[in-house]
């Protein structure tokens, strides 16, 4: 049987109509080597079941799921470094399959690296292989952060030798495939309102809003708006928790779901640098670290821009002044998670958030992101492991004094968790360049995929030790 009972094909998007994306083929690969399944999240929509030739079919020659329409190219525009693009669209990838998953939401199968598409433009339609287990990585790192994020469902490699400018060529080829919530972009509004099309602006809406937020009534434009302010700004929030910099915040990279995806010259912080950036050519910063909630509301404008052909400006601008108070609430509650610790009330959660940047702050590259919060989860609970590890010297001075003191107002979350053996671990895991670059070195060199297989159970070991007993990561 090529899918579980639990599989439940679903294939909305095709509702929209034509004018919202392209039947396309896939490209006919020279070879598929399967190299990465992720048969947890398969498990989610019933495709654990699979035989890896099933698989292959499925996800490297992209035969249709049972009671899909095939592969559709789907059709936006959008702001690149803050320059319209009209020429955008789905070039290297597109829609395989929508279906339910095991909490009944709905589900996208989305591609990249499988053809040409008639948004190609002069590309060739394709993924290099290291592309792909840059994204294979950060997804899981995500994950385990208790960041929004869509999840690489799989990875196969398909045996052509890519030319590319900025990196060694030729370069080893591939096909990933990743399960999201949405691939519905700020920028497939933009493409509407480009057109000045009110009739799709308003398709759209009732679209997003009753499959993705349902509590919007119908025909609410503003109040649309407003779900997807609030969950941009839980997005943005646990993307500055996790240190994590995406690197090219355009507004076809950001969905109507808030979820992240689309991961290219992305970064995790070695250690606190507002600055920080992750793409070599963003050279003026636009997207750096500590600009990346700006980055974020500024595209929320956009989305509000296009709407203003259904809608009312104020009511608009009502929802996007939602954002900033937004983001800090869910900072305030990414920092608690990640500090593994319970609420205790705006001001005193406010406090450990500042003290908790201070802290960085203060100690610059002598104290790396991640490790903190991997020697204080869990609070005062954590307090013997913490200053018998190998930060001890660290873990001092004024700036640490105060953190552990508004650390220490609040009562450990599930304490429990700390009885894992990865709280036991002197050093958390980390995602750094260094290491990312080592991963695919061994790839490349020996086609040794045992540090990537290796590395993914790590983090898999360390999402399963933060989320025990139904936590909220």
């Amino acid at each position: 049987m090529p899918v579980s009972p639990d599989y439940r094909p679903d294939p909305r998007f095709s509702d929209l109509g034509p004018e919202f994306g392209d039947v396309v083929a896939p490209a006919d690969f020279p070879e598929t080597f399967l190299r990465v399944r992720n048969d947890r999240a398969a498990a989610t929509v019933g495709l654990q079941t699979l035989t890896d030739a099933e698989w292959i079919a499925h996800f490297g020659r992209f035969q249709p799921l049972p009671g899909q329409p095939g592969p559709l190219a789907m059709r936006y525009h959008g702001h690149q470094f803050r320059t319209y693009n009209p020429d955008l669209g789905d070039g290297r990838g597109f829609l395989a399959a929508q279906l339910r998953d095991d909490q009944g939401r709905l589900l996208d199968l989305g591609t990249k690296g499988s053809g040409t598409t008639p948004w190609s433009r002069s590309g060739d339609g394709r993924l290099t292989l290291k592309g792909g287990v840059r994204e294979v990585l950060a997804a899981a790192m995500l994950e385990a952060q208790g960041a929004p994020t869509c999840r690489i469902l799989s990875l196969i490699e398909t045996g052509e030798e890519l030319q590319r400018g900025d990196e060694p060529s030729p370069t080893r080829s591939a096909v990933m495939v990743r399960l999201q919530h949405s691939h519905i972009r700020f920028g497939t509004f933009q493409r509407a309102a480009f057109f000045g099309r009110r009739d799709q602006i308003e398709i759209l809406i009732e679209h997003v809003r009753s499959l993705y937020h349902p509590a919007v009534p119908e025909g609410d434009a503003p109040g649309l708006l407003t779900a997807i302010v609030a969950a941009s700004a839980r997005l943005t929030a646990r993307w500055v928790a996790a240190g994590f910099v995406h690197g090219v915040l355009n507004t076809d990279n950001l969905n109507v779901t808030g979820e992240s995806f689309d991961y290219g010259p992305w970064r995790f912080l070695p250690f606190y640098d507002p600055a920080f950036t992750a793409a070599y050519f963003d050279q003026t910063g636009l997207y750096a670290f500590a600009r990346q909630p700006e980055a974020v509301f500024w595209n929320l404008t956009q989305l509000a821009g296009c709407l203003k052909l259904v809608a009312d400006v104020e009511p608009l601008t009502e929802a996007l002044n939602g954002f900033g108070p937004a983001y800090i609430r869910e900072l305030r509650a990414a920092f608690l998670e990640r500090l593994g610790v319970k609420s205790l009330g705006e001001a005193a959660d406010q406090r450990l958030m500042d003290t908790t940047l201070a802290l960085l702050r203060e100690k610059g590259e002598a104290v790396r992101w991640e490790p903190l919060f991997h020697d204080w989860f869990a609070g005062f609970s954590s307090s013997a492991r913490a200053l018998a590890g190998p930060r001890a010297k660290d873990w001092q001075g004024k700036a640490f004094d105060a953190f552990r003191f508004a650390l220490f107002e609040h009562e450990p979350d599930r304490p429990e968790r700390l009885e894992n053996p990865v709280f036991a671990r002197p050093d958390p895991e980390e995602l750094l360049i260094g290491e990312v670059e080592a991963i695919w070195a061994a790839i490349d060199a020996n086609d040794d995929w045992s540090p990537l297989s290796e590395k993914l159970a790590r983090l898999e070991t360390a999402r399963s030790a933060r989320s025990l007993a139904g936590g909220s990561t």
